[in-house]
């Protein structure tokens, strides 16, 4: 039987996350979420603006069931009081989306924080910001799923890179995201993340499990192609932050 990580080293270990929207057109959300977790999907973000609470509590749910076998991550996003009341262990604030501590508040104990970033100031800030557990650098490309959001390049994967460095064990987790997906995932490793947040990659995917496990195993490799990730690893598995 496989060990139960806590969230602290499930989200250190984590590569690949998955952002997708309840599926309300195709009714296939369970079954999506089946084959992409399958694929090597760590986390699932459920985000769709505008998706009445009950539908999206219910959607989460979804998402827990489907993640409980992996021992994947479900992540609520936007609203800390959906999160409470899906007794989520994952929140995702987007920079407009209030103070990081009043939500914190708002969640159990344990629960976990994630801000996205699209400059290196705000970057700075979200690293620095004690309430706040992992980081969304993006968007790298430009894409329709945020279309009034300039695209940032690499540039700012770069500074990531330097700022909160991937094989420290104390370094803040960040993700690169905005229009990753096979034919851009090589640069976004060369610019030294280590992982990645997609959504159309796998959403609009044939078959989204051979979709997500292509990119998982480009992620798994960059890390066995790392020296300095072999020591991370071990140490993440073993990790255990303070109670919150």
């Amino acid at each position: 039987m496989t060990a139960l990580l806590g969230l602290g080293a499930r989200l250190r270990l984590a590569r690949l996350y998955l952002c997708t929207d309840a599926r309300t057109r195709s009714g296939d959300l369970a079954e999506f979420l089946a084959a992409a977790l399958r694929g090597g999907v760590d986390i699932v973000q459920l985000w769709q603006p505008g998706l009445d609470p009950d539908q999206e509590l219910a959607a989460l749910e979804t998402c827990r069931a489907a993640a409980r076998m992996h021992q994947a991550l479900v992540v609520a996003h936007g609203s800390a009081d959906l999160a409470a009341r899906f007794d989520g262990d994952l929140l995702h604030l987007g920079p407009d989306d209030g103070a990081s501590r009043v939500a914190r508040r708002k969640l159990h104990r344990y629960a976990l924080l994630g801000r996205t970033a699209h400059t290196p100031q705000a970057l700075d800030a979200t690293v620095a910001d004690e309430d706040v557990d992992y980081v969304s650098v993006g968007p790298v490309y430009a894409t329709p799923t945020v279309p009034d959001q300039p695209a940032v390049g690499l540039d700012l994967v770069r500074y990531a890179a330097r700022l909160a460095p991937v094989a420290e064990p104390d370094s803040k987790p960040w993700f690169a995201i905005g229009g990753i997906g096979p034919d851009t995932i090589d640069e976004v490793i060369e610019a030294g993340a280590r992982r990645v947040a997609v959504v159309r990659a796998i959403t609009e995917a044939d078959d989204p499990e051979a979709a997500a496990r292509r990119l998982s195993e480009r992620l798994r490799q960059a890390w066995r192609d790392d020296p300095a990730m072999e020591a991370y690893t071990i140490a993440a598995a073993a990790w255990s932050g303070p109670d919150r």
